[in-house]
């Protein structure tokens, strides 16, 4: 497949300098089905990383998440497995959209980023999300 691999898979920021992003590394060099991820925290007052595997079913449960979105749902995505869990609020706490980043079986550390995300936000991570499945999951599946 020509041209580079996508690298954004969630890019969520705001004006106030919170940005919250899934950034694909490639594939994973001990599991052929799977990528080598991380989640990426910016604020003006807290930054981390997480690392992250990524695979076709999780790919896919985006895909879901987003569709509830959509329809005006919050979201929990990839709860209750193992590694980070990344929830979206979209009436938070603070009363604007909040991003949850959980990392209860590693660090048992977890973060909420109020943030209000770009009109259009919702087409424009189908599309990333598109881009990230047409470039790696041939690779993986095969």
């Amino acid at each position: 497949m020509g041209g580079s691999p996508p690298r954004e898979l969630i890019s969520l920021a705001d004006d106030e300098g919170n940005r919250v992003s899934i950034n694909v590394l490639g594939r994973s060099p001990g599991w052929s089905a799977g990528l080598d991820a991380e989640i990426v925290v910016k604020t003006p007052f807290v930054s981390g990383r997480v690392d992250l595997a990524l695979y076709v079913a999780r790919l896919e449960s985006w895909a879901a998440a987003l569709d509830r979105l959509e329809a005006g749902e919050d979201v929990a995505w990839m709860d209750m497995s193992r590694g980070p869990s990344l929830f979206i609020q979209l009436t938070g706490e603070r009363g604007c959209p909040e991003v949850v980043v959980e990392d209860e079986s590693g660090s048992m550390v977890s973060v909420r980023i109020p943030l209000v995300p770009p009109n259009g936000w919702i087409a424009d991570h189908r599309e990333r999300l598109r881009h990230v499945m047409d470039y790696w999951v041939p690779m993986l599946s095969g």
